[in-house]
C-alpha cells in the first residue's frame, strides 16, 4: 500500500473495502484500514477486537467483546449480562436455547 508503507497486511484487498478489519488492519500504520475503522474507533476508542464487525451485530459475543471498552459487544449482551449476571462463556447464544451443552454451560 504505497501510502503507507510501514502497513504489514495479509489481504491487500481488505484494505478501505469499506469493512473495518481488526488486527493490523486497524493501526495507524495502515490508516485504520484505509479509513474503514475510523467511526468504530470514534465510537468504541479501547476496544481491541479481531473482528469489529461483530459488534453491534445483534448477536451477544463473549470475551474481549463483551466488555465496557466495547459497549458491551455494541449493545447486543445488555440483556444476556441482565438475564444472567456473572455467567461467562465463549457462546452466549448456547444459554437458554433449548439445549444442554454441559460444562461452563451447566
Amino acid at each position: 500500500i504505497a501510502q503507507y508503507p510501514d502497513c504489514r497486511i495479509e489481504n491487500p484487498d481488505y484494505y478501505g473495502d469499506g469493512i473495518c478489519d481488526g488486527g493490523n488492519y486497524n493501526t495507524a500504520e495502515c490508516g485504520f484500514d484505509g479509513g474503514d475503522c475510523l467511526e468504530f474507533n470514534e465510537q468504541y476508542p479501547d476496544c481491541a477486537v479481531e473482528k469489529p464487525t461483530r459488534i453491534g451485530d445483534g448477536e451477544c459475543d463473549e470475551g474481549q467483546y463483551n466488555t465496557v471498552e466495547c459497549g458491551f459487544d455494541g449493545g447486543d449482551c445488555i440483556n444476556f449480562n441482565a438475564q444472567y449476571p456473572g455467567c461467562v462463556v465463549e457462546y452466549p447464544t448456547f444459554v437458554g436455547d433449548g439445549e444442554c451443552d454441559g460444562g461452563d454451560y451447566n
